[in-house]
């Protein structure tokens, strides 16, 4: 394994762990205190044993979460040095500003975790949502940053030096809404549909029923609102990609040729050497519309940039292709659970529709995982679109594969314990909490 692609493998590895770990992370803070508030309003243990339980996972996933993304800052100085050295200064802000903001959250989970009948009750739950605030902040800070690598300002590059620097600018880019945007949302549906799932398949199997009832439906509403917020925002995102980067809009679907009226392309398996795409279903002038709002709007295609200046066509095809199909999956079973809260009551006592919940439980980290592809995958060859090749930004460091292996296994050993301190906390709510007489957990 060449050093290039070694620094390319672990960088991608590593951030592929931390972008579930944080997500979870940013979203489990608001399940925990929406429990809590129920708790406090309605005065039911039932509530009180879903907060208690939520918040161990809390403090299981931001303690990996804070492990990873260190390991994360350290790969940043010891991959991409060249990158760090010209970057840096322009985009430390963000990072900056999210280091303050895990404080906050470091500080008001100390006091969430201790906190228990030692504060006024009430504060004690605003300490929670503080959590949720500021982990919430923290992914934004970070997107706003990788957002300035897909669409760099604030900074004037003559002759090789950066100069004029306004860090402002700089952070908040063109990109950095829509990017914030779309993870934030993603990041709801993905954890909320694997919670509601993990609780779905407790129920299927008859353990602890009246615990996880409750807990379903709280994770189950805000991942299916969330689910049907998606596409809005990924109609943003398109627009916003379409008009900055062309390129990796028609790398996204596989879009070989500038015409008007573009049509959108559903699967297909793309022949980069005969410039199209086999076995897909076109929607005519649908692309068009969704880059542009106009049916008849022109489209660039691939053909128009450089060989040299493409994205890899294939894998960011495919990507986009997974994020967008299991999206949609989980905006059908959003909008049959509506149906079932508002017209079909006695479907949500089927266990057809809980084990939907059950199957989509991969789906939305899946849909994670292939949308952040789309986003790196999608800029290449540049590491700072039109300004900083990747090539040029990697570490001349050899044996670095070595590093590559040590990180990989850190990685895994990290997911590993996770599951394990999960399924111990799972079977535990098992011991503890019995559906016909409500003790709380201890």
């Amino acid at each position: 394994m060449d050093d290039f692609l070694a620094a390319r493998l672990q960088m991608a590895f590593s951030l592929g762990f931390h972008i579930i770990f944080a997500c979870i992370g940013m979203v489990m803070p608001f399940f925990m205190c929406v429990a809590h508030f129920y708790w406090l309003k309605t005065k039911k243990t039932v509530y009180l044993d879903v907060t208690k339980a939520w918040t161990k996972g809390v403090a299981i996933f931001f303690a990996t979460g804070a492990v990873s993304g260190t390991v994360l800052s350290f790969e940043l100085g010891l991959l991409w040095p060249k990158f760090m050295e010209h970057a840096g200064p322009i985009f430390g802000m963000p990072f900056s500003l999210e280091g303050t903001a895990f404080f906050i959250e470091a500080i008001a989970l100390g006091f969430y975790l201790y906190g228990w009948n030692k504060f006024n009750r009430w504060f004690h739950w605003f300490t929670g949502v503080i959590v949720g605030i500021s982990g919430l902040l923290s992914g934004i800070l970070v997107v706003a940053a990788n957002a300035w690598m897909n669409s760099p300002s604030g900074f004037d590059y003559v002759n090789g030096e950066y100069l004029n620097v306004d860090p402002l600018k700089a952070m908040f880019n063109e990109a950095w809404f829509s990017q914030s945007l779309h993870m934030c949302v993603a990041a709801f549906v993905s954890t909320g549909f694997a919670v509601a799932g993990v609780h779905a398949l407790m129920i299927l199997r008859g353990r602890n029923v009246a615990f996880h009832n409750k807990a379903f439906k709280i994770a189950a509403i805000f991942a299916t609102i969330a689910a049907c917020l998606q596409p809005l925002s990924g109609d943003i995102s398109a627009k916003d990609v379409a008009r900055r980067q062309p390129e990796k809009l028609a790398a996204m679907e596989a879009h070989f040729h500038t015409e008007r009226g573009a049509a959108l392309i559903i699967g297909g398996i793309p022949d980069t050497v005969q410039q199209r795409v086999d076995y897909a279903i076109k929607i005519p002038k649908l692309l068009s519309f969704m880059a542009t709002g106009d049916l008849n709007a022109e489209v660039k295609g691939l053909s128009e940039f450089p060989k040299a200046d493409q994205p890899p066509v294939a894998i960011t095809h495919y990507a986009f292709q997974i994020m967008v199909g299991f999206g949609m999956v989980m905006v059908l079973i959003a909008l049959l659970y509506f149906l079932a809260l508002w017209r079909k009551r006695k479907w949500l006592e089927q266990r057809w529709l809980l084990k939907l919940f059950v199957a989509a439980i991969p789906m939305g980290f899946i849909a994670l995982e292939a949308g952040w592809t789309v986003t790196e995958v999608g800029r290449q060859p540049w590491i700072i679109r039109g300004v900083m090749r990747t090539a040029d930004a990697v570490t001349p460091m050899p044996g670095i594969a070595y590093s590559f292996y040590l990180f990989t296994a850190v990685y895994v050993s990290l997911a590993i314990i996770v599951s394990l301190l999960l399924y111990r906390q799972i079977t535990m709510v098992g011991k503890l909490y019995d559906s016909s007489i409500q003790k709380p957990l201890s």
